[in-house]
């Protein structure tokens, strides 16, 4: 009788286990459920904000809404005007020079802690910096014409 106990006992241990991995596994599912009704209402949400424009929207065209707006007057000659490629340079350089001075600022502020490798990096960037710039002026990208 005793070895037949000590046969069940390993089965019975078996059967505690494989309860224990069910019980995880619904644990672990039902603290994925929050995050899937969440996906559901976000989604669904999402969905009706995209919908409603579509329902709500007239359509209708007339001449008032289709006519290019310029301070109350007759628009004359073409409206959209092709801007000078000049134009763009001179945006793209000041946004260059911005960020800089977006860089500058937390290093001047930090300097103290940044110590010699902080400073000697900052010198190589505003360095390549004032290449470029330099390299920009020469090629008469700052004269408006």
């Amino acid at each position: 009788m005793d070895n037949i106990q000590t046969s069940e006992q390993p089965v019975v241990a078996a059967t505690e286990a494989a309860k224990q991995v069910v019980y995880s596994a619904d644990l672990v599912s039902s603290q994925y459920v929050p995050i899937l009704i969440f996906l559901a209402v976000a989604i669904g949400l999402s969905l009706v904000i995209l919908v409603i424009p579509f329902i709500l929207n007239k359509r209708t065209k007339d001449s008032e809404k289709l006519s290019p707006y310029e301070c109350g007057f007759e628009g004359e000659g073409r409206v959209r005007n092709e801007f000078d490629v000049q134009f763009y340079l001179v945006a793209i350089l000041f946004i260059i020079f911005d960020l800089e001075i977006a860089f500058l600022f937390p290093w001047a502020v930090s300097l103290s802690k940044i110590g010699v490798f902080g400073f000697w990096s900052m010198m190589v960037f505003l360095s390549l910096l004032t290449l470029g710039f330099i390299y920009e002026w020469k090629r008469g990208a700052l004269e408006w014409r």
